[in-house]
């Protein structure tokens, strides 16, 4: 439930053509459910700007289906994340039309489009960086902005960085993830005028200790005024990215 919904429904109780009581029984669930195992937080879109969602590690497949459920219900937007293949068919049979990335670990379904938003420039330093980016794009475009995608342009061929040098200077906010020493995220950093978010890695070898390494490495970054989310937090990223755009008028 966010702004919208709930102006739609004031609106048409103004307009006669929405009883209050039947206005009352759409906003019953603000400002959350309790399904017994969880409460899921129906009023985060007027809070916030978008919909709670749903990280699945630690929910059995059915808990999963259930909040989806409450989430669709209340008439907002469906993102889960880290969710197994094994658990979105469970989703599948209990959401019609719900579109899942298997790389990504995420499944969405769209029932409210949500005003067309910025792209976000999304740069890995590897292919092995791509899991975590995916899950920051299925966010972002769940949010209503369009995820541009160049990956594998780290240090270690740093020519690959230059030829996207124009998408660097265009870009609203730029999105860096990379693990092993997380160096990228300087170098980006280093030469763009916009904000640039970091995403560290569990990727990379025994000294790499599974991001902490990127991790400290992107908040000692001598380039200034960036922003390092946890490791591996491609959707963290795509929520600061979208508290930045939406300071920045939207499309029409």
């Amino acid at each position: 439930m966010d702004r919208d919904r709930i102006r739609e429904i004031l609106e048409e109780i103004r307009g006669g053509r929405l009883s209050i009581d039947s206005g009352l029984e759409r906003l019953r669930l603000l400002p959350f459910e309790d399904l017994g195992f969880a409460r899921v937080d129906h009023h985060r879109g007027l809070r916030q700007g978008w919909p709670e969602a749903i990280f699945c590690e630690g929910k059995s497949a059915d808990e999963t289906a259930s909040i989806a459920r409450s989430i669709l219900d209340a008439g907002s937007n469906l993102l889960a994340t880290r969710l197994s293949a094994e658990s979105f068919e469970v989703l599948a049979r209990a959401v019609e039309g719900v579109r899942y990335n298997p790389r990504g670990r995420t499944a969405v379904k769209i029932v409210n489009p949500p005003p067309e938003g910025h792209s976000v420039l999304l740069l890995t330093a590897g292919t092995s960086d791509i899991p975590v980016a995916e899950e920051a794009a299925e966010t972002l475009a769940v949010l209503g902005h369009a995820p541009v995608r160049v990956y594998d342009v780290g240090v270690a061929g740093i020519h690959r960085l230059w030829s996207e040098e124009k998408r660097i200077e265009e870009a609203p906010v730029i999105i860096v993830v990379a693990g092993m020493e997380g160096a990228l995220l300087s170098v980006v950093a280093g030469i763009a005028r916009v904000p640039v978010i970091g995403v560290p890695t569990s990727v990379g070898y025994g000294t790499a200790l599974g991001g902490l390494t990127p991790l400290f490495g992107m908040l000692n970054s001598c380039a200034s005024g960036t922003t390092v989310v946890n490791i591996d937090n491609g959707f963290g990223a795509a929520c600061a990215a979208h508290r930045i755009l939406q300071r920045i008028p939207r499309r029409a």
